[in-house]
This record gives structure tokens, C-alpha cells and sequence, in this order.
């Protein structure tokens, strides 16, 4: 038979098939064999088991009957055609080709309800909905989904070395935790380069340093610096949600005493700082704190320890206004750093991280469409900023609500609307809070909301959004993803909870790696300063980190970019009034 003639024969039977409506749903390459025997819709997948069961073969039925190589690594019988394309071999004979599948919606349809699964219905949506939040997230635990809901608290853990000092989830994760130290530690040139040149000097030997910040493998590259540089480390979280499990692991393994995993309990919460600071035979003489738990914890429980701390470095709000509190009464003992209003912590931490960390936050959780949506966020300070110039770039319809009236005035320059949040909460669709105050969302609010309404946090605190006016009877709490609860009010009206009212980007996804390179070696040099600092230098205060640390804490980062500083010339700093070196601003300015 010529080609031209296998060619026509072939477009008849293309035409026949198309036509045909008996043709069988394919086999699901998913379908287990023991499931294929029980369905009588499923036609064999062979010829020679189409001949075993006295049912004709797929080349045998063509309509041109053409002898097939018995092997031939192309051979693919098409259990939905009864013909099909060929091929001329070069011995002249004519075999069948494989052929693409038709699409086929009704059969197709009709074979994935009929797919087998040994996967219940729980156990998918569970699946769903943990992969929406921890794929690709350097937040999310790999241990996020395991089975074991035993609490470390009861489990008797020991690294390699046989060193138990620390709770957290699982040591078996450590080598996850290492990697995503390691990959951290790339987007972190600073404080690689202050371990580099301090190590030698070890400027924190005989430091003691107990920590309560987010365990994340951003800190661990801070703590290991510490180490490097001389320094002893105790470490808590500060937030229930925002710990990184193998992170702990890999410092765990590491030798750190670590007291953390990712949702703890409040009474968790409280019993890894004790943990970490009631210990026999050490007590520590720095304190780093992040939100101002440690300190509170230490001056309520154990007031004798101040007598050996040099210092306290805090880098949250929250943390910094409990500080400007004691030292206002005269009750705080000993001198604080406020490295949260240090300019490179400001805009980088506040602004630059929020204006990324909070589409990621809401995408994650929610999968929400920014464009058109109406957000009200609450605060215009550097985080407020940070989230309204991000929502607003991807088409969001954006209001700021403000106390404070040269805030407000910036967030109106910028093209904000300001309002009171009684005028827009009927009609928002994302209520987000960036105040460091307490009871900013109210029950009164929330039981005005529109059903549907994305409420989160982005200030440090948990106080801002009322979650416990949440918690009666009449309202019905639902999980449907980690981090994320539907409340239901008596009406069905809803409204999506994100991170239980807590920090939503460390919470829910992750910050920016270089970022936080920013901050962590603005707290490794405050913890420097203050740890060497001479007697009477600081006295029972709160200070700000020095202006010339905050610009070599910048400078550190410039080579990242291939930035080129200028330098001011002999005549051009006379004329100014300044070091050639440094400091180029007063404290006083305004960045």
C-alpha cells in the first residue's frame, strides 16, 4: 500500500472516530489496578488482554488492518479510538503512531467523579488549605503538618552532642532549619560582615544575652553572629505564630538554648520565657527584647536580676513605649536602646518591609483580589505608609484613619482620604491596623462590618483588633485554613479573621530577608554599645542609637547594590560643618 493511500485511509478513520459515541473514558493514569477490574467502563489496556478477554484489539478493529510490531517503543493503543495515525517503517510494513488524546469534557468529567481516592474529604481540604499557606513560605514550618500533636513541653529531646537544654517541636528538623539559615545568610551582607571583623575582637565576650524576638532564620543568623563575636544566648519567641520550627531545630542542634515552637499557648508563651531565664548557674546581663514581654516578665518575676544587667536594646512600639512608661515613673533600672526609632530601622523594617510583607500576608491567606477593593487602614506611621502606598498601587481604594494631625496631613498629600472608621466600616472589604494601640477594632465595628470583611493586624501587639469580645456564645469561630478563622455571626453575615488579631506578615508569610539584615545589625551594634559602654555614659534611660551607628549600619548594605557614596572634600566639610566620616545629619533631622 503506497503512503498517499495509508493517508487517506488515516483521515477516514479520524473522521469515524470524531463521529463515533461509543468511544470508553480513558484510564486514569492516577486509578489504582485493583479499582480497574471493577469497573466495567474501563476497556483493557492492551491487545493482548483485549484478546484474553475475547474483546477485538484495538488495531484489529481498524479498518485497515495493518500487522503491529509486537515491541515497539512507540506502541500506545488508545483505548478511546478504534484507528488511528501511521507510521511506514523501513521495511516497508505500516505501524499505528501515537496520537494525542481528544478532549473529551463530559467523559472527562464523568472519569474524575469516578476516580477512586483513598484521601477523605478532611484530609484534602486540610491538604488545601495548609499548601496555601506554607509552600514557599520561609514562615511556615516544615513541621507545620505533622501528625504529632504531643506538646513539646512533655518530650524529652537531645541534640547530637546529648545537650537537652531546649523545647522546641522537633529535633529531627534540623537540617531543613540549616538550609534556610544558610540561604538567609546570603541576603544578610551586614551582619556577615560585622561577624568577619568583629570576630577576632570578640567585643561580647562574657556577654550573657537572653532574647525574646521572632525565631525565624533571619534570627538565627543574628544569634550565631552574637555567638561568633563572644557572646552566651537564651532565646524565647515573642509571637505565638511567627517561630519557624526547624529554625529552632537547627539552633537547638546548634548548641542554643531555645524555648519556642510555632503555636504555643498563652501559658506556652509564658513558660518559655521562664525558661530561658531561670536557669541554675546562669544569669544573664544583656537582654534583647522585641515587644517588651522579657522585660516585663523579668521586672515582675525576678526585679533582683537588673542588679547585673548593663542593658535592654528593644525594637518594637509596644516594647519602646513599656520603656518610655518605666523611665517616666523612675522604676526602669537600668539603660535601653530604642533601635525601633533609629532611621534605618524606621524606614527599612516599618516602611520598606510592610509595603512588600503585607500583599504577601493577605494573598497567602486569603487569595483576595486587591483591584477595586475598598481597605481601610488604621495609623499613617511608617507601617501605615508602608500598606497604603502597596494596596494603592494594586488599584485598592484606600482610607487612613490618624490621631495624630502632621500624620494625617501626609496621608492626605499622598492622595489618602482621612476618615473616622465609623463612617467607613459598613462598606470596606479589608480592615487593617498599623497603631500599636489597644482596642482600635472594637465589637461595636466589627458586628457593622459587611459580610466577608478581611480584619487583620500589622502592628506589633495583638490589643489592636478585640478578639476576645469574639469569643461568646452567640458567635460561631471556624477554621478554614491555618492562620485564617471565618466568625459567624446569628445572621450567617461573616467576616475573615486573619493570625487571631496578631502580627499578620511574620504571622502568616514571611519579611523580606535583606531587610532584616537591616535591623538585626542595628540590634547586634546597640547590644555592642551597650555592653562596653563606659560607666556614666548611660544612665537609667531610654536612648537612641547613636546617628554615625545608624549610617554605618547603611553603609554596610551599600555594596549589595554596587552603590558609589560621594565624599565631601576638605573645603566642602568646613563649609558644612562636618566630618568627612560622619555624622552627616543632627539627630534632630528628619529622614
Amino acid at each position: 500500500m503506497s503512503v498517499q493511500a495509508v493517508a487517506a485511509k488515516m483521515a477516514e478513520v479520524e473522521l469515524k472516530d470524531v463521529a463515533g459515541k461509543d468511544s470508553l473514558p480513558a484510564i486514569s493514569p492516577l486509578t489504582p489496578k485493583t479499582e480497574e477490574k471493577k469497573s466495567e467502563n474501563y476497556s483493557t489496556s492492551s491487545p493482548a488482554a483485549a484478546a484474553a478477554a475475547g474483546e477485538p484489539s484495538p488495531v484489529t478493529a481498524a479498518s485497515n488492518p495493518v500487522k503491529m510490531p509486537q515491541a515497539s517503543a512507540m506502541k500506545r493503543p488508545d483505548q478511546q479510538q478504534n484507528g488511528g495515525e501511521a507510521f511506514v517503517n523501513c521495511d516497508g510494513t505500516v505501524a499505528e503512531a501515537p496520537r494525542m488524546k481528544k478532549i473529551q469534557f463530559a467523559d472527562q468529567k464523568q472519569e474524575f467523579n469516578k476516580r477512586p481516592t483513598k484521601i477523605s474529604r478532611r484530609s484534602l481540604s486540610r491538604s488545601i488549605s495548609q499548601s496555601s499557606t506554607d509552600s514557599y513560605s520561609s514562615a511556615a514550618s516544615y513541621t507545620d503538618s505533622s501528625d504529632d500533636e504531643t506538646s513539646p513541653r512533655d518530650k524529652q529531646q537531645k541534640n547530637s552532642k546529648g545537650n537537652g537544654d531546649f523545647c522546641i517541636k522537633n529535633i529531627k528538623q534540623a537540617d531543613f532549619g540549616r538550609r534556610e539559615i544558610e540561604i538567609a545568610e546570603q541576603e544578610m551582607p551586614a551582619l556577615m560582615a560585622l561577624r568577619k571583623r568583629a570576630q577576632g575582637e570578640k567585643p561580647l565576650a562574657g556577654a550573657k544575652i537572653v532574647g525574646c524576638t521572632h525565631i525565624t532564620a533571619q534570627t538565627a543568623v543574628l544569634m550565631e553572629t552574637l555567638s561568633a563575636l563572644g557572646a552566651q544566648c537564651r532565646w524565647a519567641a515573642c509571637n505565638i505564630y511567627s517561630t519557624q520550627n526547624e529554625v529552632a531545630a537547627a539552633l537547638a542542634e546548634g548548641g542554643f538554648s531555645v524555648f519556642a515552637w510555632k503555636g504555643e499557648s498563652e501559658d506556652d508563651f509564658w513558660w518559655c520565657i521562664d525558661r530561658c531565664v531561670n536557669v541554675e548557674g546562669w544569669q544573664p546581663n544583656m537582654i534583647l527584647d522585641d515587644g517588651g514581654d522579657l522585660t516585663h516578665w523579668i521586672y515582675k518575676k525576678y526585679p533582683n536580676m537588673f542588679k547585673k544587667i548593663k542593658g535592654i536594646v528593644e525594637e518594637s512600639v509596644t516594647g519602646v513605649h513599656r520603656l518610655y512608661q518605666l523611665s517616666k515613673a523612675g522604676k526602669l533600672c537600668v539603660p535601653a536602646m530604642n533601635v525601633n526609632d533609629s532611621v534605618t530601622k524606621q524606614k527599612f523594617d516599618n516602611l520598606y518591609c510592610c509595603r512588600e510583607s503585607i500583599l504577601d500576608g493577605l494573598k497567602r491567606t486569603t487569595d483576595v483580589m486587591f483591584g477595586g477593593k475598598q481597605v481601610v487602614i488604621c495609623g499613617y506611621g511608617e507601617v501605615g505608609k508602608g500598606c497604603c502606598a502597596a494596596l494603592k498601587a494594586m488599584g485598592s481604594i484606600v482610607y487612613v484613619t490618624e490621631i495624630d494631625p502632621i500624620c494625617a496631613l501626609q496621608a492626605c498629600m499622598d492622595g489618602f482620604r482621612l476618615v473616622k472608621l465609623t463612617e467607613v466600616i459598613r462598606q470596606v472589604d479589608i480592615v487593617i491596623t498599623c497603631t500599636g494601640n489597644k482596642n482600635v477594632v472594637v465589637r461595636e465595628y466589627m458586628d457593622r462590618m459587611k459580610n466577608g470583611c478581611i480584619v487583620c493586624n500589622m502592628g506589633h501587639s495583638n490589643t489592636e483588633i478585640d478578639v476576645a469580645s469574639l469569643r461568646t456564645p452567640e458567635l460561631t469561630w471556624e477554621r478554614v485554613r491555618s492562620q485564617v478563622d471565618h466568625v459567624i455571626w446569628p445572621d450567617g453575615k461573616r467576616i475573615v479573621l486573619l493570625a487571631e488579631g496578631r502580627l499578620l506578615n511574620l504571622s502568616c508569610s514571611t519579611v523580606p530577608t535583606f531587610v532584616l539584615s537591616i535591623t538585626a545589625t542595628t540590634q547586634a551594634l546597640a547590644l555592642i554599645e551597650l555592653y562596653n559602654a563606659p560607666e556614666g555614659r548611660y544612665k537609667q534611660d531610654v536612648y537612641l542609637l547613636p546617628k554615625k551607628m545608624d549610617e554605618y549600619v547603611a553603609s554596610l548594605h551599600l555594596p549589595t547594590f554596587d552603590a558609589h557614596l560621594t565624599e565631601l572634600s576638605d573645603e566642602q566639610a568646613k563649609y558644612l560643618g562636618l566630618n568627612k566620616n560622619g555624622p552627616f545629619k543632627p539627630n534632630y533631622y528628619r529622614y
